[in-house]
């Protein structure tokens, strides 16, 4: 059971919205937001790399191995010490490097302008597409109904 007051459920959110982001969204987003990238030391450089994609039967089965995805790593570390982390879809090293520095500077006093400047376009993105995916799931439903006969 999660606890309500779980320190790490914010940065599990900022880390999906960034892991699930369009190409190049991060970097673009990232620039506009600050002035100039702060100077950082790599801890892991960005790589290309697979992972297991994991299902469940109905969302609630036993689990099973669907298959492999690609996935972009790194981590790094900023001049005043905050580590920041990434794993993005596909080949994508500029946006891995743009989102672990999104990572890190959440964790400084830049963090506000970040969430409105960065975040909350990807979580109103993420967010359109969503309604947009299932707006035309919807448009495919079939309702199946049975007319009574008077014979009861």
């Amino acid at each position: 059971m999660k606890d309500a007051t779980d320190s790490t459920e914010p940065r599990r959110a900022w880390m999906g919205l960034m892991a699930k982001s369009a190409d190049g969204r991060v970097p673009t987003l990232l620039d506009g937001a600050i002035a100039a990238r702060p100077a950082f030391t790599w801890l892991r450089a960005p790589e290309v790399g697979s992972v297991m994609v994991r299902g469940r039967a109905g969302g609630t089965g036993a689990p099973f191995n669907l298959g492999e995805m690609t996935v972009t790593r790194c981590a790094l570390m900023l001049e005043s010490g905050e580590t920041g982390h990434a794993y993005v879809q596909g080949r994508r090293k500029a946006d891995a490097e743009a989102a672990a520095l999104v990572d890190a500077l959440m964790q400084t006093d830049a963090a506000a302008d970040l969430r409105a400047k960065v975040l909350a376009p990807l979580e109103a993105e993420a967010t359109a597409h969503k309604s947009a995916r299932a707006a035309k799931a919807a448009a495919t439903k079939v309702d199946f109904f049975t007319m009574v006969r008077g014979e009861d």
